[in-house]
């Protein structure tokens, strides 16, 4: 399984748009070669460089049906849709996508897409645990690309 992104490729810097220096605003993705007995993916978007035990993560996106092979930019911060599936909670303790906004020095930025053999049962609002736990052992396949990015300095007023 392979994902994509036409904003960044694998081990870039990841535009400012899509940070908190920017828009704030999910980049759009793009998969493909999932394994046939697919019934959803979950994606992932993780950074293990923040300051925190455990790293930072800042989206959750899960039972995002196994038709798809796309995410558009800019999801909005809603628990639920009816075409793409639940929003989990980020570490910011938030719906939806979150920007990366490292303290300091270049974080790398996971995003990683899981095919997994069942629907996950679970509601909107699910934390990283949660949907980690619910995804232990039925992970079918995996897909991962990374990108960086440095708090830009301060801009002039």
């Amino acid at each position: 399984m392979q994902l994509s992104s036409p904003v960044f490729q694998q081990g870039s810097e990841i535009p400012s748009r899509y940070t908190s220096d920017g828009d704030n605003v999910s980049p759009e993705l793009s998969w493909k070669d999932a394994p046939a007995q697919t019934k959803a993916f979950v994606l992932v978007v993780h950074d293990p460089d923040a300051p925190m035990a455990g790293g930072f993560t800042h989206w959750l996106l899960y039972n995002i049906p196994a038709e798809m092979g796309q995410l558009k930019e800019g999801i909005p911060t809603e628990e639920r849709f009816s075409r793409i599936g639940l929003q989990g909670k980020n570490d910011a303790g938030k719906v939806g996508y979150v920007g990366p906004a490292p303290p300091s020095g270049t974080h790398r930025y996971f995003f990683r897409l899981f095919a997994v053999d069942k629907m996950l049962e679970l509601g909107p609002g699910a934390t990283h645990r949660q949907v980690s736990a619910a995804i232990k052992g039925h992970i079918l396949a995996q897909a991962e690309l990374m990108g960086t990015y440095e708090k830009k300095s301060e801009r002039a007023a």
